[in-house]
């Protein structure tokens, strides 16, 4: 690792932090606006880790969870370079929504362009100024307005590396998320740097279990990449990789009424909602097409035909992967 780091025009020194501003562009009142970025270097060598949140600006608990990353007295000792980024999306941040004032989805819009769209100026300079500088990467996000996820972790699972990444994380969903183009995932993998995304709450809340576990979880891939001191535990949760997974959709418009909660066990065939009309009469029964884990829910009770209402994962070791969630509430609640 080298003694010298310079990062944005700034030279940082081994076991030192500094707070920078990226210039992103002015808004149309002539306020100038900025990625804010915390460096923080060890004394000794080792690898070079992002921790993104807010590429979609209504998804808040990634914020929390890099606010609470920067005061662990873990990181005295860290070795190589943390880069953490709290609000990527400054824009949406703002607005309180997930997209840019052009309405298009960052997560959509990578490599981008330095003469491109808005999006894609900040999808190409978050790119080249970050996420090329690093190995490795975290992408904290959270479900959809009206949509919560339960704890889970996304990536590339047929490469080894980053498996195991996934693995010492500690959440007990993994999925096997096939690169999406325009995405950061995608950008970063062409780039060679391996990523996760962790997928967990709901927009615009804060969530404290699915903050605790995101903590965590990057503490501890932090300690798997060998940056943090490695600690024993009493309580762990296996993770599971998922065979598939699929949204039950209403099949009909109305008032719905959920009859699962996040992490629940389901069984195929088994209700999982009902859908009535104003009038209370009862229109739609949604039964489950397979076993599995509830890792996704619709949180509004009205629908109109379509719409997604549960993300159901399966496994070929449902039960144990059930036990397994228990065991994370117990430990984070």
């Amino acid at each position: 690792m080298p003694k010298s780091f310079v990062f944005c025009g700034t030279e940082i020194a081994l076991g030192s932090r500094s707070q920078i501003n990226i210039p992103v562009a002015k808004l149309y009142t002539g306020t100038d606006m900025s990625i804010p970025v915390t460096v923080i270097r060890g004394k000794r060598a080792g690898p070079t880790l992002f921790i993104s949140a807010a590429i979609h600006g209504d998804e808040l608990n990634g914020i929390e969870i890099i606010r609470r990353l920067q005061s662990q007295e873990a990181l005295k000792s860290l070795k190589g370079t943390l880069i953490l980024v709290p609000m990527v999306n400054v824009f949406g941040v703002l607005n309180q929504s997930r997209y840019l004032p052009d309405r298009r989805d960052l997560n959509r819009c990578f490599p981008g362009s330095q003469k491109g769209s808005l999006a894609g100026r900040l999808a190409n300079l978050f790119l080249k100024e970050i996420v090329e500088k690093c190995d490795y990467g975290i992408d904290l996000h959270t479900g959809a307005v009206h949509r919560s996820n339960l704890p889970q972790v996304r990536a590339n699972l047929q490469d080894e590396e980053t498996l195991a990444m996934a693995e010492a994380f500690g959440v007990p969903v993994l999925l096997n998320s096939n690169l999406r183009d325009g995405s950061l995932r995608q950008a970063a993998a062409d780039s060679g740097v391996k990523i996760l995304l962790y997928e967990a709450g709901e927009a615009l809340r804060f969530d404290e279990l699915c903050i605790r576990a995101g903590l965590r979880g990057v503490l501890d891939v932090m300690r798997h990449l060998g940056m943090l001191r490695k600690v024993n535990r009493k309580h762990t949760v296996a993770p599971f990789v998922a065979s598939t997974s699929s949204w039950l959709r209403a099949t009909e418009s109305g008032i719905v009424h959920l009859l699962k909660n996040l992490g629940d066990h389901v069984q195929k065939d088994e209700a999982i909602a009902k859908i009535y009309e104003p009038n209370g009469q009862r229109v739609e029964t949604i039964k489950a097409k397979n076993e599995g884990i509830v890792i996704g829910r619709l949180n509004i009770p009205l629908v109109q035909e379509g719409d997604a209402l549960m993300h159901i994962a399966m496994f070929s070791q449902t039960e144990e992967v059930a036990e397994h969630v228990e065991i994370m509430h117990e430990i984070f609640e």
